[in-house]
């Protein structure tokens, strides 16, 4: 059986309370979503937003390997033809290989939403996907509602998913866009659809009734060949059908390859790196991904687990790119750290000195509060600290930073000083800024590029800080995490601390000394 992955995080996933992703944050997920092997991804709505417009047009630099990039949108509007409806043209203008469009389902939304005659609504169906059909690859029709509006009217509802069949849909996909339906509902009306409509069909589920991942997979059983959802099950009210649930158990459950072993094993990372986008903490007890997915805490489950970890797990955790953890005594990680090395280049068992000591320090940074699965530069510096391979850039004699407010209807002005060393050669210098951070950030270039004139090509691409749970008010810990970019890389880095300034410090100081490590490594490569 051919299935294919649909991911819609950046898009649906958006319209989730407290979800905001930068338009680098989009392109940072895309990229992922095609190394995770994910068949489609659903880019945003260009005609609804700038944002989504600027995504579209900075993807146009990208190269997908495995995904194929989608715009979605609306049908056309009531009274206009499809070659004069803007939202159609927005659809093209994103120059996306394959477009979705919606449309309504159930004679409510029909007669109260759109306010159109039941006709008019299949007419508007069939022109757009038509329209659309002649104009790009592929073109997907999602059924807004469709098992809502089938259970009103199975004829009507039915009817709208021929429409769309006869004017050239390569996939119909029903939604159940309320979450409200349950998975022997979704199996019943599976088997109608499939007797009434001979296009390939899709399932796009949300979670309202905490069955959107039984519904999904329901589908598929059923014979869905398409599965839309989420990363993480981010998504309107109570989310999306989750993809790092749905993923699994297709490939490890039902026996569907839909990705490789080995992108099976990048989920928990590609999982982990949105909520550090998203800016979230993440869920440390979701299926398969979260941190205490294999968690194992005393007594007879300890026990069992130590002698065969299937006692007590339904996989193996390190499928999907998780392990096993034993609370009283952790027994796991040494295999992370090899896995993560030989990622970089550096062949090493997982008995060395090295491993040990990465592991060591590891456990004593995660405790402080750093999280390196959104920042793969400096735990890729950890790792040449440990090796004794990590050189020093130039060494810190201090730095003060001052952020004053002088009248209450001007903004604050911020003023960072510092003095460092590089080979016995002192630089004192001062910078200014919008704020403490980005002027600090400033006089470190400024103090830097006179000796390492490359540090011109690094930019700041974004910039997130995480207050991290404690009872200490305005003194809690923050996490900082800094995504930079010199036209060809991108990076991340981290640094923590009670102090945001110090943390901040940490995080820009390890994007500049990655810059320089990665350059002259790939110097190296190239007089080899």
């Amino acid at each position: 059986m051919t299935l294919k992955l649909y991911d819609t995080t950046l898009r649906d996933g958006t319209q989730a309370e407290d979800i905001s992703f930068s338009v680098e944050d989009k392109v940072r997920i895309a990229e992922r979503l095609d190394d995770l092997g994910v068949h489609y991804i659903e880019g945003g709505w260009p005609g609804s937003n700038p944002r989504d417009i600027e995504f579209f047009k900075a993807m146009r630099a990208q190269k997908l390997t495995a995904s194929t990039l989608v715009s979605f949108g609306s049908t056309r509007r009531s009274g206009v033809k499809a070659k004069n409806d803007a939202n159609l043209k927005a659809l093209l203008d994103s120059r996306s290989p394959a477009i979705t469009v919606f449309g309504k389902s159930w004679k409510l939304h029909v007669v109260k939403a759109l306010r159109v005659s039941l006709s008019e609504n299949l007419e508007m169906i069939f022109d757009s996907v038509a329209y659309l059909k002649k104009r790009t690859n592929e073109v997907f029709y999602d059924a807004e509602h469709f098992f809502d509006g089938y259970k009103d009217d199975p004829e009507y509802a039915l009817k709208t998913l021929e429409a769309a069949f006869d004017a050239g849909a390569d996939y119909i996909v029903l939604c159940d866009t309320n979450g409200g339906t349950l998975p022997f509902e979704v199996a019943d009306i599976m088997e109608a659809v499939k007797m009434a409509v001979a296009a390939p069909l899709g399932i796009h589920a949300h979670n309202d009734s905490e069955t959107a991942v039984a519904n999904s997979l329901t589908a598929v059983k059923a014979g869905a060949t398409m599965v839309q959802g989420t990363l993480n099950g981010f998504g309107e009210r109570c989310g999306n059908a989750n993809l790092c649930s749905i993923i699994p158990a297709l490939k490890l459950k039902m026996g569907i390859d839909c990705i490789s072993a080995e992108q099976l094993k990048k989920l928990r990372d590609t999982a982990r790196l949105i909520y550090e986008l998203a800016n979230l903490p993440h869920l440390k007890h979701q299926p398969y991904v979260g941190e205490s997915a294999f968690a194992h805490k005393g007594g007879v489950h300890v026990s069992a687990v130590v002698k065969s970890p299937l006692t007590y797990e339904h996989i193996r955790p390190e499928l999907v790119g998780n392990h096993q953890r034993v609370l009283v005594s952790d027994l796991s990680g040494r295999s992370n750290i090899v896995y993560k090395a030989r990622e970089y280049g550096v062949d090493i068992e997982s008995s060395s000195d090295v491993v040990k000591a990465v592991l060591a320090e590891l456990k004593l940074l995660e405790h402080q509060g750093f999280q390196y699965e959104g920042a793969e530069a400096s735990f890729e510096l950890l790792m040449q600290k440990a090796l004794k391979k990590k050189e020093r850039y130039f060494r810190l004699l201090g730095f003060r930073v001052i952020d004053e407010k002088k009248r209450e209807d001007e903004p604050p002005f911020a003023e960072a000083t510092i003095k460092l060393e590089v080979d016995g050669d002192i630089e004192h210098t001062a910078a200014e800024g919008s704020g403490p951070v980005n002027a600090l950030d400033a006089a470190l270039r400024k103090a830097l590029e006179r000796f390492y004139p490359n540090l011109r090509e690094v930019k700041l691409l974004d910039f997130k800080v995480r207050v991290l749970a404690g009872v200490q008010g305005t003194a809690a810990r923050v996490r900082v995490l800094v995504e930079s970019g010199d036209g060809v890389d991108k990076w991340g880095t981290v640094g923590v601390s009670d102090n945001v300034i110090e943390a901040s410090w940490q995080a820009l100081v390890d994007s500049l000394e990655y810059k320089l490590f990665k350059d002259r490594k790939r110097k190296k490569g190239r007089k080899g």
